[in-house]
């Protein structure tokens, strides 16, 4: 039977020892990452909460001005102010709207992690093949 050097099985371990510590730097590193957006998410989700409570309070304003402006029609006095308010209120209802759209289409979850993960995973496959 043929024995293996000393020198060799030393370098063997050495080097799978390197292997290892940094196969568990990179997944601490990247458990890392994965925390930091989930904190970005959560706080995407608490304004995307935030304004669209407000464009519905907004929604709901404008519904009780329109509704308010068919009633006092027949008042010239009080026209012109229901309508400047109609139109405020539903304004604000509508860019938030449209804010809280752009969000949820712009919203990747996770996308840094992904793509740090899609990253190593070529690195990996390079550095085997």
């Amino acid at each position: 039977m043929m024995e293996t050097p000393p020198d060799l099985d030393s370098n063997l371990a050495d080097s799978t020892k390197r292997v290892i510590w940094r196969l568990l730097a990179v997944g601490h590193n990247r458990a890392e990452l994965l925390m930091v957006e989930i904190q970005e998410e959560r706080e995407r989700v608490r304004v995307i909460i935030f304004m669209a409570a407000a464009m519905a309070i907004l929604g709901l304003l404008a519904g009780i001005t329109i509704t308010a402006l068919i009633v006092a029609a027949a008042g010239i006095h009080f026209l012109a102010a229901l309508e400047i308010l109609s139109v405020l209120y539903t304004s604000g209802a509508v860019v938030l709207y449209l804010r809280i759209a752009r969000l949820r289409k712009d919203w990747e979850p996770l996308s840094a992690t992904r793509d740090q993960l899609q990253k190593d995973r070529e690195c990996f496959e390079k550095t085997l093949s």
